[in-house]
């Protein structure tokens, strides 16, 4: 039994005509839509940062003809296209549900991610196979000092983009955004590397540039665990267990509400749904233990405030061991 029929009653209709609520169905909508049109303000000014930042980096190379620069300049412009899945995934994730895809588009966010760990993986691999290519093979690099300052921005550029990218990515709940803003800052490590490359050939270690570059491919890898593993979870349904904690305690505290059983949670998208069960009185009446579940429903909307939908089970209290299941023992 579900509760989105708020205002039972002239007196509740009243109240809540003259005090509108977040989670009524429209504003949900809204609030969702509101999210996904951030994520999206987030993907292009991000891009637009690292298209400036591939412009100055590209301008430099063709004065330098730095290979190591050429490397992160077309690394960065590859890599700002990975907010190519992640807008396709935010304008999906805008698509009302259908008879097929009951639930909507939002696990399309879920797919990006995948992608941009793949994109990250991918950023591993090249950035090692460049420093061992430039050990095996050493190159001079001309106008250090024009590389030093292209990597600096290259550097700057991705570290705010990464930054801006997370921050939002984390307000509006996309793990795919986050995952994007994390993979930026590989790229920021990428540019450092010729950053400190450059120092270390300026200083007459040829071998500086190809070292660093393989610490660099270290802190990617390390990046990329991180990564991966908060897009498995997000795949596999995981949510933090304070999320629960708190869905456990609104539930609780819902008057007629005298047990919490089984609250189950998961993430579509950047938007949370929630599955629980609750223990009612077994002498109230359906309208009674049906209004119970729309408060408690009520208060989960306001204890999380991502929540956009809920399903919240009244189960009558057992009295002498009896079992109001029982009939679907043998089918679980």
């Amino acid at each position: 039994m579900s509760g989105h029929g708020h205002g039972h009653g002239r007196a509740r209709r009243l109240l809540h005509t003259l005090r509108p609520h977040a989670h009524e169905h429209a504003d949900k909508v809204d609030s969702a839509l509101e999210a996904s049109a951030e994520g999206m303000r987030a993907l292009w000014i991000s891009l637009a940062g690292l298209g400036a930042t591939t412009l100055i980096q590209a301008g430099v190379y063709a004065l330098s003809g730095s290979v190591a620069l050429l490397g992160d300049t077309l690394h960065n412009a590859a890599d700002a296209l990975t907010a190519v899945p992640l807008a396709i995934a935010f304008i999906l994730g805008r698509r009302p549900p259908t008879r097929r895809y009951t639930y909507g588009y939002g696990r399309a966010e879920d797919l990006a991610g995948v992608a941009i760990v793949l994109a990250i993986a991918a950023s591993s691999v090249a950035a090692g196979y460049a420093a061992v290519q430039r050990l095996l093979h050493p190159q001079p690099v001309d106008d250090l000092a024009a590389v030093a300052l292209a990597a600096l921005v290259g550097f700057c550029g991705n570290e705010l983009v990464a930054r801006y990218r997370v921050r939002v990515g984390r307000r509006i709940g996309s793990a795919a955004l986050v995952a994007d803003g994390l993979h930026a800052r590989t790229d920021g490590f990428a540019s450092l590397a010729v950053l400190l490359g450059a120092a270390g050939v300026a200083l007459g270690l040829p071998w500086a540039d190809p070292a660093v570059g393989l610490l660099i491919t270290a802190a990617i890898l390390g990046v990329l665990t991180q990564t991966a593993r908060e897009v498995w979870r997000r795949l596999m349904d995981a949510v933090d267990p304070a999320l629960l904690d708190r869905a456990e305690s609104a539930l609780a505290a819902t008057p007629g509400v005298l047990a919490v059983g089984d609250v189950r949670l998961r993430w579509i998208g950047h938007r949370l749904r929630a599955e629980c069960d609750v223990t009612v009185d077994p002498h109230s009446t359906v309208v009674r233990a049906h209004q119970v579940a729309v408060d408690a429903e009520h208060n989960l909307l306001h204890a999380l405030p991502r929540l956009s939908a809920a399903l919240v089970h009244p189960d009558p209290q057992p009295r002498d061991g009896e079992d109001h299941h029982a009939v679907l023992a043998g089918h679980r």
